[in-house]
């Protein structure tokens, strides 16, 4: 453990993890064997520069998961609270993960990643650079994600696609009928009404009841600059 290292009561560290200055982590999170937490970025811009890795509460970073600090760009990676993320997964510079998310073994994320409550990301997967990934997303392990994943979708297949909502987490997570269906009936009209998508946000913003799952899906969506996975 290097200088510079804030560490919350009740976190747990194991045997031969490195922690660098730097790096925030808290309360009652576990750190095990052979992680990296708050290395150098990976980024050719990055020039010494005082940086940041700042880990919330009650996170499980599993055996050999590498988290690097921010470059100049964000200054920090951030990982939220209550995440699980599992052996041989890198988080890169500039990262941003969220709430209560999951990612399983070998993840890679590159820098500047943003990755929403709730969403769990299969093993081996493979995300972009500036992607961001939408909350209560399932994706399926070994994927390549190259466009934004809007919230509440299954993301599958090769190229990675739509394959319909996560109404299994959804279901878990106290959503009702009426709000699933809303979410289903709004991917209806951007998928499969033989719109593109800035005709459909349109549509969907003229003829659809304004809801909290509708206006989820349409802010995510009209500001992203990469695009949504198609379907």
């Amino acid at each position: 453990i290097h200088e510079d290292v804030e560490i919350g009561e009740g976190t747990v560290i194991d045997n031969n993890v490195t922690i660098y200055s730097g790096t925030r982590i808290g309360k009652n999170c576990h750190i095990y064997s052979g992680a990296v937490i708050g290395g150098d970025p990976q980024d050719l811009k990055y020039k010494g520069e005082k940086t940041y890795a700042i880990i919330g509460d009650n996170t499980t970073i599993r055996e050999f998961a590498t988290i690097h600090r921010g470059t100049a760009s964000k200054g920090k990676t951030i990982i939220g609270n209550n995440n699980l993320i599992m052996a041989y997964c890198h988080v890169a510079h500039d990262c941003v993960l969220n709430n209560n998310i999951i990612m399983s073994n070998a993840t890679q994320l590159a820098g500047e990643v943003v990755v929403d409550d709730f969403a769990i990301i299969g093993g081996g997967s493979l995300v972009h650079q500036f992607t961001h990934i939408g909350s209560h997303v399932m994706i399926q392990g070994g994927s390549k994600i190259n466009k934004d994943v809007p919230p509440y979708a299954i993301a599958a297949r090769e190229p990675i696609a739509f394959c319909g909502i996560n109404s299994v987490g959804l279901n878990r997570r106290g959503y009702t009928p009426e709000q699933i269906h809303t979410i289903q009936e709004t991917y209806r009209l951007i998928y499969n009404n033989g719109m593109n998508t800035t005709q459909a946000i349109a549509y969907i913003e003229a003829n659809m009841p304004a809801s909290t799952e509708r206006d989820t899906i349409i802010s995510f969506i009209k500001s992203s600059p990469r695009g949504i996975i198609k379907g």
